[in-house]
């Protein structure tokens, strides 16, 4: 086709148009499964709206081998094509589940996975926390508001992150990656 065709269809094109389905949403219990044998290791994001900060986790949880993200049914950002870019296609090899949060937090707990909410509110993680290993449910807040308040009362423990410098508070993208290092390492030691 010719460009200027190409250009109504998507601006920035770069000479090639697709059109795709939707992204194929798993479920928990597929994630659950996807463990095979392994103690279960599981990012739950609560209500993130920023595409980048999405798809760095998807990046991060996948190349730790976390077995699967549960975002929420509505309020969040889906997965999009900005964020299977913010992946780097990390999001094709994931099992990415939409579900009620509340709901899930109490199935993995029903499966004896420990749940931690990350939050500034949350008493500090030390290294080699025993909160980090074995089966894990990681409960990572919205960039603005942290953790919902019913996800906050569900979690066994909510953590934050020891923070030395002069800023309060990491965004979502990086506390969550770095809690995610930290527990993949307490988890393995």
């Amino acid at each position: 086709m010719p460009r200027p065709k190409l250009d109504k269809v998507h601006q920035n094109n770069q000479g090639i148009v697709a059109e795709v389905s939707g992204y194929p949403y798993s479920d928990v219990i597929e994630i659950l499964e996807n463990a095979k044998g392994e103690l279960p290791f599981i990012l739950l994001l609560d209500s993130l709206q920023d595409p980048q900060n999405f798809g760095t986790l998807i990046r991060t949880a996948e190349a730790l081998g976390v077995h699967g993200v549960v975002i929420p049914s509505a309020r969040t950002v889906d997965v999009t094509p900005a964020v299977v870019n913010a992946s780097s296609g990390a999001s094709e090899h994931m099992l990415i589940a939409q579900a009620n949060l509340s709901q899930t937090i109490d199935a993995l707990k029903d499966n004896d996975i420990w749940i931690v909410g990350l939050d500034q509110a949350g008493a500090e993680v030390e290294a080699g926390s025993r909160h980090l290993k074995g089966a894990l449910g990681l409960v990572v807040g919205s960039e603005g508001d942290g953790l919902h308040d019913l996800v906050r009362k569900k979690c066994d423990v909510v953590l934050k992150l020891p923070m030395r410098g002069k800023i309060e508070s990491l965004n979502a993208a990086v506390a969550g990656s770095v809690a995610l290092y930290l527990a993949y390492l307490s988890r393995e030691a």
